[in-house]
């Protein structure tokens, strides 16, 4: 079967055997790409417009537990220059959000037992108390699923842990043995039980990734259905095992994000910094591939150079007002415009 039709069954049924995806993803051509983006556009289009949610990243610790061989804030990384917010910082970067018009904040950070359960729960909560109608996304790693209830309690809407890799041969490639497969994969379990808008996701091109590996992410992904999908690129960091392996491609990205948006069209799908790193217009050939989201940063200007997942993170001093105003003028360029809404995964079915 052609490549142009395995996209159309993916279309039509939503779903790819083994095999034609190891095909697909294996074979595809630009020609291939352009047929899956105009399909992934269209149905993103049906869906939602050419209104694209914006969520506030706030970044607001990068001490990290963990020694994940990809990660620039990796525990074992001495040249990292670590911080952390006070829960007094983390509410000014809400408030200042709110006041531009951000009605999601992120709070994404390092694996930190600093940030304990009663000082997270404490966090949350205060952002709930003070904006009651905002949602609020947790990015903060492996928990245990008391942990993950008392901040869903606290009044957490979502939770995002990336699954890096459906495949646990790759998975020990890409981290030390206290990190296993069983236990993320666990963690996503708890998550979605719990009641969280859970989002998964994957590097493209990351280190000993094959074919039969990202294989296995679609397959995963279609049977498991996050709510969302946070997916880029991989770029190296100098720090890191990793630092000489050469950074994913765009177009293998964009190419898995349109497949994304063809398989599950009501996923919340962003166009990530990364992309944006590695391509310039990164973006918005996000958004034209399918992408419905962006995920500008409102930590403090000062402290964003120290966030350094991966080496030359685009990265800006604009406060939020000006963030938005920039990227509603990238979006202006290909005839789409933010949305000022949570942008939750079921207003998407609306």
């Amino acid at each position: 079967m052609k490549n142009t039709e395995l996209i159309k069954k993916l279309d039509a049924e939503k779903a790819l055997s083994r095999e034609e995806w190891w095909q697909l993803i294996g074979t595809f051509t630009d020609g291939d790409r352009e047929f899956a983006r105009s399909i992934a556009q269209g149905i993103a289009l049906e869906r939602f417009g050419r209104g694209i949610f914006f969520r506030g990243i706030v970044e607001f610790t990068n001490f990290c537990k963990n020694d994940c061989l990809y990660c620039g804030i990796r525990r074992d990384d001495r040249g990292v220059q670590r911080y952390r917010l006070e829960k007094d910082d983390i509410m000014g970067c809400c408030r200042s959000g709110w006041a531009a018009g951000f009605r999601t904040f992120v709070l994404q950070g390092g694996e930190d037992p600093f940030y304990t359960d009663d000082l997270m729960a404490e966090i949350v909560s205060a952002i709930r108390a003070e904006f009651p109608t905002c949602a609020i996304t947790l990015s903060i790693g492996e928990k245990n699923r008391e942990s993950y209830q008392r901040f869903f309690d606290a009044g957490a809407n979502r939770y995002l842990l990336r699954h890096e890799t459906a495949n646990k041969e790759h998975y020990c490639k890409m981290h030390p043995p206290d990190q296993t497969f069983e236990n993320r994969m666990r963690c996503l379990r708890d998550l979605k039980d719990i009641g969280y808008q859970t989002g998964a996701g994957m590097m493209v091109g990351a280190p000993y990734q094959t074919v039969e590996t990202l294989t296995d992410d679609m397959l995963f992904l279609g049977s498991f259905r996050p709510e969302m999908i946070g997916m880029g690129p991989f770029i190296p960091h100098h720090g890191t095992p990793f630092r000489d392996f050469p950074a994913g491609s765009t177009t293998d990205t964009l190419m898995l994000l349109s497949l994304c948006r063809i398989m599950l069209p009501d996923v919340l799908l962003p166009a990530t910094t990364a992309l944006g790193t590695l391509s310039g217009d990164g973006r918005k050939l996000g958004v034209l591939a399918g992408a419905n989201v962006i995920m500008p940063n409102l930590s403090p200007v000062a402290d964003r150079k120290k966030y350094m997942l991966y080496d030359n993170k685009a990265i800006t001093g604009d406060d939020a007002a000006e963030s938005l105003s920039v990227l509603q003028k990238h979006l202006d360029e290909i005839g789409y415009h933010l949305v000022v809404s949570r942008g939750d995964y079921m207003e998407a079915k609306t």
